[in-house]
């Protein structure tokens, strides 16, 4: 099949992948623009972008994806069938409804459970066991399409955020493949979601905020669900420090405050149990296990953590 292919993130890069290396024709790539980043503030363009170019292929960054000259553009192409993966703008009808074969989206969770921009935050902030990836036939609601492919995956106890985006993400190139073939062969039914909505909307740095009357467990999803980004903080001292890795431990001490300190070990109260913290990334630093942070450091038993900077 003649295909256009939507997508920015590093989640998108191993579908787009994936069918340069297959039979269908990528005719172009459309990628958000590029965005300034890094302390440097420098511009970068984004892995799917970087890609594309890499293979030649004409690339599209509209500003805006409804209207204007790309609307028309893609018109001309006339694809058999649009695949989104994590592009980041809503498509307009003109676009959804041109195709052959329509737009296909790669959702990573079983939906409807998940609709939106982060269903893997979401899943691992909230304890879930288990996600999946969901390959649907867009429409005009937000993720409301048809089911075309669904398939599950475990979500591990020491999964992050992080590595349960780059499983799925391969996971989300394969189904795509399979999804393609049986369109391709006539062979494929779409079907209504079923089953009760639920919205993942997009994280945003106040969402990482330790808020120690929670407890150890929750607080232990929440480290790993905002790993990589925002990441979870917390201050002592009026240091803010990010807790990248910790573990929820039986037991009942006051919430945020340090009720055990040893050369290698750092256990802080919590709603209910107790937290015990393995990496940590304080301010300007990069991350390091708990050990090294508690070296020279005056944090004794009884000193408290708290959810802003004046400690």
């Amino acid at each position: 099949m003649k295909l256009i292919f939507f997508g920015t993130p590093e989640f998108a890069f191993p579908a787009l992948k994936i069918l340069l290396n297959s039979k269908h024709e990528v005719l172009a790539v459309v990628t958000q623009p590029d965005r300034q980043s890094g302390r440097g503030r420098g511009i970068t363009s984004c892995p799917v972008k970087l890609e594309a170019q890499k293979a030649g292929l004409k690339v599209f960054q509209p500003l805006r994806v409804k209207g204007g000259e790309f609307v028309e553009e893609f018109k001309k192409m006339n694809p058999s069938v649009a695949v989104v993966v994590a592009y980041g703008q809503i498509l307009p009808p003109e676009i959804i409804h041109l195709p052959e074969f329509g737009c296909i989206n790669v959702h990573a969770s079983l939906l409807p459970k998940y609709r939106g921009a982060a269903p893997i935050n979401w899943a691992v902030i909230n304890g879930d066991k288990k996600t999946g990836i969901t390959t649907m036939l867009m429409d005009e609601g937000l993720d409301t399409g048809h089911v075309l492919i669904q398939e599950a995956t475990e979500i591990n106890a020491e999964d992050t955020a992080g590595t349960l985006s780059v499983r799925l993400s391969n996971l989300g190139a394969d189904i795509l493949t399979r999804t393609l073939e049986s369109l391709e062969k006539g062979n494929l039914k779409p079907v209504p979601q079923s089953g009760e909505a639920t919205y993942a909307r997009l994280l945003k740095k106040s969402d990482g905020l330790i808020k120690w009357s929670k407890s150890s467990e929750e607080l232990s999803n929440l480290i790993r669900g905002v790993n990589p980004w925002p990441g979870a903080y917390s201050f002592i001292e009026g240091e803010k420090i990010k807790i990248l890795k910790a573990l929820s431990v039986d037991g009942k001490r006051e919430a945020g405050v340090v009720c055990k300190k040893t050369k290698n070990e750092l256990i802080v109260g919590a709603g209910i149990g107790m937290l015990s913290i393995l990496e940590v990334q304080p301010s300007g630093k990069p991350a390091m296990a708990i050990k090294s942070f508690l070296q020279g450091r005056k944090i004794i038993e009884g000193s408290r953590f708290d959810e802003n900077s004046v400690g």
